[in-house]
């Protein structure tokens, strides 16, 4: 994938380094940073029954954090559509609780950056097969942001109902496993469009996870590479004002995380 895109242009590709401080703080409390630090300073830990650190870790998801920031940064100031290449993933982080392999709610902090550089809205679109809880826990009191997720349904970690709706910013698509792939692409676009009516977003932030793909292990549903690059394309299209930072979460086949991956980014550019 790095050669495809650099055969297109080598300047596409950059590497960040860790989030300021500050840009965390807006999203977790400095005690809940700290308390991350120290387990991987001392080696490591398990934080729940799936949700491992490494002396590694730590300096991964704020590495993986400065990356997103970054990343807005370019999109806000140039205008380009951007998409980050990280681990951990974000999206099942909350306030001070890791889980779901997140320690870091990295939509969030991207979003909270966008509004610090002066972004009225910003809409999150998430497409991993598993619900963003920790995103939606930490933006559904706040009608700034619009947050819209596809997801399975049940499936891990069991919330995502679409009657949870925050403060009329919340728009959950769940859905069974095995339906044709043309009614999810179909039935998040529909959420998108409801979302994004008589409310135009400033920043898009996609959290972009690619176990929604047939194959993957831990899911169930049918979608192809090329569903997503149609996701791209139609937010493009319908917000034509609003770069897009899409943010990798989930994608449990390197096979097809890679074919997903270089569909959405040749999409993004």
């Amino acid at each position: 994938m790095r050669e495809a895109i650099q055969a297109r242009d080598p300047t596409l590709l950059r590497e960040a380094g860790p989030a300021p401080r500050a840009a965390l703080t807006r999203v977790h409390p400095g005690r809940y940073l700290d308390l991350l630090e120290g387990i991987a300073t001392s080696g490591g830990g398990a934080l729940d029954h799936d949700t491992i650190m490494s002396r590694e870790s730590f300096e991964a998801a704020v590495c993986g954090a400065g990356a997103a920031v970054e990343a807005v940064r370019h999109a806000l100031d140039s205008g380009s559509n951007t998409f980050v290449a990280i681990r951990p993933p974000g999206h099942h982080a909350l306030h001070q609780t890791a889980m779901g392999f997140c320690l870091l709610a990295n939509a969030v902090i991207a979003a909270r950056e966008a509004q610090a550089m002066g972004c009225g809205r910003v809409l999150i679109v998430d497409w991993d097969v598993h619900h963003g809880n920790g995103t939606q826990a930490l933006v559904e009191r706040d009608p700034s942001l619009r947050f819209v997720s596809l997801h399975q349904w049940p499936l891990y970690p069991g919330t995502g109902a679409a009657s949870e709706r925050g403060v009329g910013n919340v728009f959950n698509v769940p859905r069974p496993p095995g339906l044709p792939p043309e009614q999810y692409v179909r039935d998040l676009w529909a959420a998108i469009g409801t979302a994004v009516t008589g409310w135009a977003p400033d920043l898009i932030v996609i959290s972009a996870g690619y176990d929604s793909m047939l194959g993957d292990p831990l899911g169930g549903f049918t979608l192809e590479p090329e569903h997503y690059a149609k996701w791209v394309g139609l937010l493009r299209s319908t917000c034509p004002e609003a770069p897009i930072v899409a943010l990798m979460e989930g994608g449990y086949d390197p096979d097809r995380l890679a074919a997903g991956v270089l569909a959405t980014v040749e999409a993004l550019i």
